[in-house]
């Protein structure tokens, strides 16, 4: 058997119905933006490989970091202990995050780095002697697939089986000019019952690349604050230079109170998540009461060898090169929009930063299970390009080391491939 054969006798894959999906890939080497599969094929990674990887494939930089790591300290536990790229990692991101924030809680995905976070702003309230239980978010919002993560996530397909077990949150639409006094009626109905707002800043992910203005979510945020409810404001996507800043919340006016981190945290080299909290949140957990202690914690909290692939990757994209391929990339895919908007079969085209998505027509609603998608994808693939579309949402999101040729490469096939499509009704 060949290693796709021996991978689906063993092995369960994510958002995959295994009964009808063909032969996973299998890819055997990574080298910068490309993969390459047992056969040899090279593949553009113009995903990042689901958004992680900042710097491409097998950065020899990281893997130096890595592996000196790995000869001096692989893991200790994280209660009681500590370690020096554990201070130095909340050293280096706190420089660069909001001034508000000031303490960092390690786990290790984006999933449970929302639990911590959901977690630190229910008992916020309860240590300060209030029964706050509700949480506000945005409808169509993606947080993660845990329990919590998925309780303030937006109710779809993906969350049915799960719907009674789910706990109660008021969904809103993301801010415009339009709406926004509703959103502010709603806000201050429930303003004495609500926990905390979390939101992905500027674009929801997963909802299908949707954009929200950073004016509208800041006077979005002063609301809350003006109401006394806790703010949430999961980067897990967002972060590390995806939105052509550093961070979403370097284009906005008002800081939340707690922050979530992962996917390009290590440069996707391995798993960690981070949750930073102000020293407001932080300070209500100090107590001679032991009962007030955030009862939370994993095994590979702070794991050394990924703290020191988060080191590598952050000095990797503070250099100025990085900075000049992120601005590139910003450019080229505002010009390439213009080009996609003047395709007959485009519309709904959105960009921020190095993030550009599009929609292809059809005659329904934007939906994942859209089948449109799924046929631009193996047309994609058959090019060797991997795009992975959010139904008839097409998007790309590349490595930071991608060069303007190579940009051009993948622009002019997304033509190609949108000539060829045979756009499916369903």
């Amino acid at each position: 058997m060949n290693l796709s054969q021996r991978d689906r006798a063993v092995n369960w894959h994510p958002y995959t119905q295994m009964k009808t999906a063909e032969d996973a890939i299998a890819i055997v080497k990574g080298k910068g933006i490309y993969l390459f599969d047992d056969a040899g094929k090279q593949y553009i990674d113009a995903v990042s490989s689901w958004w992680v990887t900042l710097h491409g494939h097998a950065h020899p930089y990281i893997a130096q970091k890595v592996s000196e790591q790995l000869h001096t300290l692989e893991q200790v536990i994280f209660a009681g202990f500590t370690h020096e790229p554990a201070v130095r990692l909340s050293e280096n991101l706190l420089k660069l995050l909001p001034e508000n924030q000031k303490k960092v809680f390690y786990s290790d995905n984006g999933s449970t780095a929302v639990e911590v976070a959901l977690k630190m702003c229910i008992q916020f309230a309860y240590n300060m002697g209030k029964q706050k239980t509700k949480i506000l978010a945005f409808k169509h919002a993606y947080h993660g697939d845990t329990f919590g993560a998925m309780s303030v996530s937006g109710r779809s397909a993906w969350t049915q089986p799960f719907c009674e077990m789910l706990f109660e949150v008021i969904f809103i639409d993301p801010p415009t000019s339009e709406n926004i006094n509703e959103l502010k009626s709603i806000i201050q109905k429930h303003s004495e019952e609500l926990a905390c707002f979390i939101y992905e800043p500027l674009v929801q992910g997963a909802a299908g690349m949707l954009m929200h203005a950073s004016e509208d979510l800041s006077e979005l945020m002063r609301l809350c604050r003006a109401n006394g409810i806790l703010m949430i404001q999961d980067e897990v996507f967002t972060g590390f230079g995806r939105t052509g800043k550093l961070f979403a919340a370097d284009y906005l006016e008002e800081q939340p109170d707690i922050m979530c981190f992962s996917k390009g945290l290590t440069g996707g080299t391995m798993p960690m998540g981070i949750t930073t909290a102000s020293n407001r949140i932080f300070e209500a957990f100090l107590s001679e009461d032991r009962y007030k202690t955030l009862f939370h914690g994993h095994s590979f909290t702070a794991n050394p060898l990924a703290c020191a692939a988060a080191l590598a990757s952050m000095e990797l994209l503070l250099k100025k090169e990085t900075l000049c391929a992120i601005d590139l990339i910003c450019k080229k895919h505002q010009s390439f929009s213009e080009e996609l908007m003047q395709h007959p079969k485009v519309e709904h085209v959105r960009q921020t930063g190095t993030i550009l998505a599009w929609e292809i027509k059809n005659n329904t609603r934007t939906s994942y299970f859209n089948e449109t998608g799924k046929a631009a994808y193996r047309k994609f693939l058959e090019r060797g390009i991997i795009m992975r579309p959010l139904g008839n949402v097409l998007y790309l999101v590349p490595p930071y080391c991608i060069t303007s040729e190579e940009l051009d490469v993948v622009y002019r096939n997304i033509m190609e491939v949108l000539d060829e499509l045979e756009v499916l009704q369903s």
